[in-house]
């Protein structure tokens, strides 16, 4: 049994969904589907989900959405009918939709709809039963996935039944929809896989599998043909949009593979990830940007039991949560999403912290990305050391680096104006 998810891109209209037919038709192990809402069909479109969040936001601001909602029932309604689908069900489904909205059911509930109508349309031109999360996937605190969830999806899943899903959604301990964060339909795709111990995950999208770099930003970036959770894990933590990171999870548990694979080049084999590669040595680079530093220094800094905990409570009182850490003899550099605090609030911060821990020194500044390499057994490669002497030849100096502890990422800290230039060098340097 085969779990497939098609996310935005790939059901965008009614050309795209009958790509997915014939994928589907292509292997009969493809059983299981997971929807997203319809993505953009070009650089001036709308995602369906952005309106049904603008759609939920005017509501609670006592205004009009018929504009909005307008374009979403002409979108679901140009769909059904290019696929030759009869619309009084669409109908219905999407007036009691409007209804919800405007009683303020909430945001959440609103942005699940663009999967649910999708997971409606797809399901009935595919002649595939429909399997609605709500009250199924329960989602926890902390978007934890509750054990009832896979026994409930155990005994609703039906040997030899075909199955559309809407993704990105489930319901709350209280009994409320509630979603995933955005592209959480990567993590529906995997809770379905777990529960019925699929043989694989194949992830459809719009490119033929992860690629060793930003391919807009490095022009010689080629697609990873094998990689393992932890590579996969490791990519998306330094920028990589490749896969959402909480869909590793339930696959992980349950040693299944997963395939990313291109709808638009569907005999593409992608990149396959799985629990053990014989990969060594870096096989990607990446990087993210919009970070801001914050350097702590003090003489015997690490002396004190306590004392690194304790600056990271203060800063989460600011709302700050820094995403990398990297250490110093006796020193440490947080980056952190800039987004996350003003800088009046930063300051008094960083003032907070050099009074009550006495430090040396306290730097704060903004403009910083870190760039990852990431891959299998990179310290015994030393690729890293080529890295930094391609940075230092073109005048790019790092304003830290560090080995991660699961020596599978090398991370290098620079200043965000030359991230791309850096992303560009080091593949050259890297990949030839």
């Amino acid at each position: 049994m085969i779990v497939c998810k098609f996310g935005g891109s790939s059901v965008a209209d009614s050309l795209q969904i009958k790509k997915v037919k014939a994928i589907l038709e292509s292997n009969s192990k493809r059983s299981l589907v997971v929807v997203s809402a319809p993505g953009k069909r070009n650089s001036k479109d709308e995602k369906i989900t952005d309106l049904l969040y603008k759609c939920a936001s005017l509501t609670e601001e006592g205004l009009s959405f018929k504009s909005e909602f307008d374009k979403i029932s002409d979108r679901y309604f140009e769909i059904a009918t290019s696929l030759g689908l009869e619309t009084s069900s669409l109908s219905k489904a999407l007036e009691e939709i409007r209804v919800n909205i405007e009683n303020r059911r909430g945001s959440r509930y609103a942005a699940s709809r663009g999967e649910y109508l999708s997971a409606l349309l797809i399901s009935e031109y595919l002649g595939f039963k429909f399997l609605d999360p709500e009250g199924v996937i329960i989602i926890g605190e902390d978007n934890k996935i509750e054990d009832i969830t896979y026994t409930t999806l155990k005994n609703k899943i039906k040997k030899g039944e075909k199955y559309v899903i809407p993704g990105f959604y489930g319901t709350s301990l209280n009994g409320e929809i509630t979603t995933f964060s955005r592209g959480g339909s990567d993590i529906t795709g995997a809770i379905i896989a777990k529960a019925v111990k699929a043989e694989k995950y194949e992830n459809w999208t719009d490119v033929s599998g992860v690629y060793s770099s930003d391919p807009r930003i490095v022009k010689n970036a080629h697609v990873i043909p094998v990689l393992s959770y932890r590579e996969v894990r490791e990519f998306s933590e330094v920028g990589a949009s490749v896969f959402h990171e909480e869909a590793i999870a339930p696959c992980i548990d349950s040693s299944i593979p997963i395939n990313i694979r291109n709808t638009n080049s569907p005999d593409d084999a992608g990149t396959m990830i799985q629990k053990t590669v014989k990969n060594k040595g870096v096989v990607g680079v990446s990087a993210k940007g919009g970070l801001t530093q914050i350097y702590v220094q003090k003489l015997m800094f690490f002396k004190e039991s306590g004392r690194r905990h304790k600056i990271l409570s203060l800063m989460h009182i600011y709302g700050i949560k820094p995403c990398y850490t990297l250490y110093g003899c006796d020193s440490i550099s947080w980056y952190f999403d800039t987004k996350q605090a003003e800088k009046i609030d930063i300051d008094e911060m960083c003032s907070r912290i050099k009074e009550e821990f006495s430090l040396d020194e306290i730097k704060c500044k903004k403009g910083f990305a870190v760039i990852g390499l990431v891959g299998n057994k990179i310290e015994e490669t030393m690729e890293y050391v080529d890295a930094l002497s391609v940075l230092k030849e073109n005048g790019i100096k790092p304003s830290s680096v560090s080995l991660g502890g699961s020596y599978t990422t090398f991370v290098i800290g620079i200043e965000e104006k030359r991230k791309d230039e850096a992303l560009n060098l080091i593949s050259e340097r890297l990949y030839g």
